[in-house]
Parts: C-alpha cells; sequence; structure tokens
C-alpha cells in the first residue's frame, strides 16, 4: 500500500462532493501529516474529521506471524513465482526471441550503410599506408645507394666509416624517440598499424564516419546475439522446468 492520508482525503472529496474540509488525527489530537503513508496510518487509531464532525476509526490489531509461518509463508510464494515461471517461461523466451530479432535486424540494417563506408574508408587508408611503406623503402635504397657512390667512387672507407657511424646513431636516436613518444616498440608492424590508425581516423572526419556510434552498434549487435543465443539455448533445453522437476 503506497497511498498516502493527503492522497486518501483527496479521492474522499472527489467522491462526496459535499465535503467541504478533510483532516485525520491522532487518538491524543494531534493531526497527522499528508505525506504519512496508508500503511502506517492504520496501526494505530485515529480520528477522522470531516466537515467539522469527528469520527473515531479503531483499527484492527495484527497478529504477528511466527517465524514457522513466515518460513511456510516465503516457501509458498517462492513455489508459485517457480509454478508461474514454469507455466509462462516458453512463451516469456518466444516473444524475447521475436523481439531480440527484430532488434538485431534494426541494428543490421543501421550498420550496413556504416559498413560500406568503413570499408571504403579502410581500402583508401591501407592504400595510404603502404605507399608510406614503400616511400621508407625507397629512402633507405637511395640511402645505401648513395654512401656506396661516397665510399667507392667520391671518397675511401677511412673517412665514410665516421660517417656511416654517426648516421647509425642517429637512427638509434629516432627510434628511441618514437618510442618515448608512442610508448610502442619500433617494429614495422606497430608502426604499420598505428600510421594505418591515423590516415584511417583523418578519413573519418573527412567523410563524416562516426566511429564512437559504429562502435556502439557494434557492441549492441553483439549483446543482442548472444542474448539470443542464451534465449534459444534455454527455448532448446528447458532448463528451468527440468529444475523444478528435480526440487520436487
Amino acid at each position: 500500500m503506497l497511498s498516502t492520508v493527503g492522497s486518501f482525503l483527496q479521492d474522499l472529496q472527489n467522491e462526496d462532493k459535499g465535503i467541504k474540509t478533510a483532516a485525520i488525527f491522532t487518538a491524543d489530537g494531534s493531526e497527522i501529516a499528508a505525506s504519512t503513508l496508508m500503511e502506517v496510518l492504520l496501526m494505530n487509531d485515529f480520528k477522522l474529521v470531516i466537515n467539522k464532525i469527528t469520527y473515531d476509526v479503531q483499527c484492527p490489531k495484527k497478529e504477528k506471524l511466527s517465524r514457522e509461518q513466515t518460513t511456510e509463508m516465503e516457501n509458498m510464494k517462492s513455489l508459485v513465482h517457480r509454478l508461474f515461471t514454469a507455466l509462462h517461461l516458453e512463451e516469456f523466451q518466444k516473444k524475447r526471441e521475436h523481439h531480440l530479432l527484430e532488434k538485431i535486424d534494426h541494428l543490421k540494417g543501421q550498420l550496413q550503410t556504416l559498413e560500406q563506408m568503413k570499408a571504403k574508408i579502410e581500402d583508401r587508408s591501407e592504400a595510404k599506408t603502404s605507399g608510406l611503406l614503400w616511400a621508407g623503402l625507397a629512402l633507405l635504397s637511395v640511402q645505401g645507394g648513395a654512401m656506396a657512390w661516397l665510399t667507392w667512387w667520391v671518397y675511401s672507407w677511412d673517412i665514410m666509416e665516421p660517417v656511416t657511424y654517426f648516421i647509425t646513431f642517429a637512427n638509434s636516436m629516432v627510434f628511441f624517440a618514437y618510442f618515448i613518444v608512442t610508448r610502442q616498440d619500433y617494429t614495422y608492424s606497430a608502426v604499420k598499424s598505428r600510421q594505418f590508425l591515423h590516415f584511417f581516423h583523418k578519413k573519418s572526419k573527412q567523410q563524416h564516419f562516426d566511429v564512437v556510434r559504429y562502435n556502439q552498434l557494434k557492441e549492441d549487435l553483439a549483446k543482442a546475439t548472444e542474448a539470443l543465443r542464451l534465449v534459444r539455448h534455454s527455448l532448446y533445453l528447458q532448463m528451468p522446468v527440468e529444475e523444478l522437476n528435480e526440487k520436487k
């Protein structure tokens, strides 16, 4: 019972238009607040004053149940709940299965356009990343050719040896700086993945591709698919009914 004294008095006035004033007082004459719950009010006797006429209301005393009776009542409620679940579970699960199928179809429909846009952005990002890697290979080839030309045709190895040392040391500094900035080891696969993501997010902003919304839809689709699998598994095995029969 969640109604209050205020709502009770309002209902009285709505039912009987002849009631001008209505209030409730305790047995000792203190007015009861309108926010008091009716369940609390009915615990003790009270006075109902309608149009300045007082009515003494005596509430029946509730008998307290013993611990055994309370336990028996809880067991009865649990049994009724289990029986209701067993009798209506299949119908509920089928409705839920239908709802999940509709939700999955709706999510797939929303993802279809995003998947096509994502595939195009990935292709362009992959092409740019591959081009950058080929450019790096070409740069290293030019560097190696220049070092060979300077060593055998222009200068001698005695002159070029310290040059190659400082070039190697400079490359080591570049690799160490990469680790400090990115907190990742300088490996070709890590560099490729990082550059691919850079191109992908840059292209996504240009194409107005919402990465956050796409990830959320993918997550919702995965959850709905997993929920559908569990529902179908429960329908197939009928586990709640079997558990109820075992406990009997």
